[in-house]
Formats: C-alpha cells, structure tokens, sequence
C-alpha cells in the first residue's frame, strides 16, 4: 500500500472499554473526529461481568453489556466512528503513526490513544468458562456484594489475593484462601491480617480441579499435595470462586516502543496520560496496574482524549 493511500486520522482509539469508548466520546466533543477499533473483545472486559451496580448514573443493577452498549451509544451519537478490527503492528518511530488493522489496512493517526485493557489470568479449568457469571469472577470489588453472608474462596497467594480476601471477609460468613505453595507471597503486614481474620481460611498446598454446582457454582473438588504421597482429594462448599492470580496488560505489540514496567503496563508520565512518545497516550486497566475499576478506567479515558486535543493545540 503506498503511504499516499493510507487513511489518515487526527484521532486513533484502539480499545472500546470504558476508558476508549470515554475517550472516543471526549475527543469526539473536541472535533478531533476519532476512530475507534473495537479490538478483540467489544466492549472490553466488562462484558463479562454480569451485574454492575458501582457505576455512577445506574440506580439499578445493570449487566456490563448493557453499560458498554449505553456508552457506546452516546459516542455514536456525538459523532465518534467506532469501526470492528483489531490492531495488528504498529510503528511509533515517529508521527504521524503508523497502524496496521487486521493485517491489511493501514492508518496514518496524528494521535493514539492506546485502551487495550488487561485480561484476567485464569486457571485454564473449563469450569471457569462453564461458570463464568454465576458464581466465578476476578474481581472481588466488583462482584463481592452479591456474595454477602455467602461462602466464598479465592485463588492466589499475593498481595492481590490476600487484599481481595480481606475485602471479600467483610461481606462474605466464610472465605477461603487456596494457595498452590506453602507459604504466601504478599507482605508480612497483610499475611498477618490473613491469618489473624476470623472468617478467612487459609488452604496451603491445595489446587484447584474443578468446580462444582446444578444452576451455578456450589462447591470447588481441590488437591491437597499434589503429586505427592499424602495426596488427598477435598471438597470445599462455596458460592463463589475469585481468581486473584493477577492481570496481563494487552500492551504486547507495544512494548518494543514504550516503557513498561515489569508486568507489562505502559508507563506515563506521572498526572498525565502521556507515554514516553509525545502524541501517545494509553488510559484504562493497560496503563494501570492499581484500581482496574469501569469508572477510573473511564476517567483515564477523558483524560487521554483531553491530552490528546492539548497535544494537537501544542502544534
């Protein structure tokens, strides 16, 4: 294709999750005229969550697709051009940038926007998928409050796993804390809450089989000393199953242009959206290792698209 022929764009979004859809909405009322890629998953992880009730503006329990549809709607509405494809290669040597979408087209934007989020990790267990919605999650601050006087557990041995039992304590009558090693990872002031908390139990040297349950989850079959002689199967009765084993950023076709840190999330400078290379920015759960919640992911994005115009006035 020859760079006479490529599209060019002020605006490039890639991600439609609360942080691209915001951002597309944002640089939409800027007249930056925006395109937005959808990416692999529309939407973004909220998809997957099947009741939100801790965004602002929904009195009601509303499904995370019904959110992302409502706010893509409002950006469709203002004007914004929200396109399927997903983004391939990208070259940010310098602007304007160089994206390639799906193999085969190639944009010239002025700007990027990078929302690309951050995928759960899992267990690799079919019965995540077969539960998925209704009773297996990772997010306990997202959907810690339908588990309220119920029993739950929680995968994992960080400082991630240990914050999401404490929270999930406060809430839940039980709360177990399967970990695959004997001994924890996260800091020692957190262990000792862990251990000092009457709700949580904690199962060393346990993994996780299999779950269990008619309508949803009712029970995991777990593994204690696997692979060992005193191997024992166990099963444990739950309502919910949390993995908190931590995120991978989608920051990978990235990566050889901008700083991360040892994880994978892309690195900005400090109050601002704006990565090492002036003109991108990244918002949401790529750029944030932290909160990972729909509404600051939100704010990042109307940040993003913020910069971005300033970025544009600054020339």
């Amino acid at each position: 294709m020859n760079e006479s022929s490529n599209e060019k764009v002020r605006c490039l979004i890639i991600g439609s999750g609360p942080a691209g859809i915001t951002a597309a909405i944002y640089a939409t009322r800027s007249n930056l005229f925006p395109v937005l890629y959808e990416g692999i998953q529309p939407g973004g992880q909220l998809t997957t969550t099947s009741e939100v009730e801790n965004f602002p503006g929904y009195p009601s329990p509303v499904t995370g697709i019904e959110l992302m549809e409502d706010l893509r709607k409002q950006a469709v509405r203002l004007g914004a051009d929200i396109r399927p494809g997903i983004v391939t290669s990208v070259n940010l040597s310098s602007p304007p940038f160089l994206i390639t979408i799906d193999g085969e087209k190639e944009l010239e934007a002025e700007t990027l926007i990078i929302a690309t989020g951050a995928s759960a990790k899992y267990l690799g267990l079919p019965d995540e998928q077969k539960y998925a919605g209704m009773g297996v999650s990772a997010c306990a601050t997202c959907d810690g409050f339908f588990y309220r006087n119920k029993s739950v557990a929680v995968v994992g041995g960080g400082n991630t796993a240990c914050e999401e039992a404490l929270y999930l304590a406060s809430l839940a009558s039980k709360v177990y804390l399967i970990v695959r090693k004997s001994c924890l990872r996260a800091s020692m002031v957190i262990q000792d809450r862990v251990f000092h908390h009457p709700k949580i139990e904690v199962l060393f040297d346990h993994n996780t089989l299999g779950l269990f349950g008619e309508k949803g989850v009712e029970g995991a079959r777990l593994v204690k000393y696997q692979g060992q002689p005193e191997e024992e199967v166990v099963n444990i009765a739950i309502d919910g199953f949390f993995l908190a084993i931590g995120h991978t950023p989608n920051s990978g076709i990235f990566r050889e242009w901008l700083k991360t840190d040892d994880s994978g999330y892309i690195k900005t400078l400090p109050g601002t959206s704006q990565t090492a290379i002036p003109g991108v920015f990244a918002a949401g759960d790529v750029a944030d290792p932290h909160y990972q919640q729909a509404i600051t992911a939100a704010a990042s994005g109307c940040r993003a698209a913020l910069d971005a115009d300033r970025y544009l006035l600054s020339k």
